[in-house]
């Protein structure tokens, strides 16, 4: 080692020479923030979105009419997988289709093998002879139709 004059022979000044400052406040800032922002785009979600009767209502008309007009690949990809398992698509206009235009006229919660489902009421006018079914309509991998009956 060598013994001489040092360009520095004092010891290191302490870098930090004040008491530390508490930063809790900050983190609990930043974790309620989140928490307020996730619940906010939650009640957004269901404003844009919908619930899930007006869902189910928009897939039965979408559903109704584009059977009502012989698009069978647009009804064809609205049906649920049991529907789809057990109907071939050039069949499912003979389950579905009634004579006469379509419209949705109201929806009621229900369930379907357990699972929350919307039964959707669907008025079919063939020039004053009405037609009434009714569309199960469950959420599988978004919105699907999954059976029908006459009511009445």
């Amino acid at each position: 080692m060598s013994t001489g004059p040092f360009l520095y022979d004092d010891d290191p000044a302490p870098l930090h020479t004040g008491t530390p400052r508490n930063r809790n406040g900050l983190i609990i800032g930043l974790l309620g923030g989140t928490a307020v922002f996730s619940v906010a785009m939650v009640g957004l979600m269901t404003l844009w979105n919908g619930n899930g009767a007006d869902q189910s209502r928009e897939v039965a008309t979408v559903f109704t009419s584009a059977l009502s007009q012989g698009d069978l690949t647009t009804s064809y990809a609205l049906v649920c997988d049991d529907v789809r398992a057990a109907v071939p698509p050039e069949e499912l206009a003979e389950e579905y289709l009634q004579p006469g235009v379509p419209q949705v006229t109201g929806s009621e919660s229900t369930e379907y093998e357990g699972a929350p489902a919307e039964l959707v009421t669907v008025r079919w006018d063939d020039a004053g002879a009405v037609t009434t079914t009714e569309l199960t309509v469950v959420p599988e991998g978004g919105t699907k139709v999954c059976g029908t009956r006459l009511a009445g």
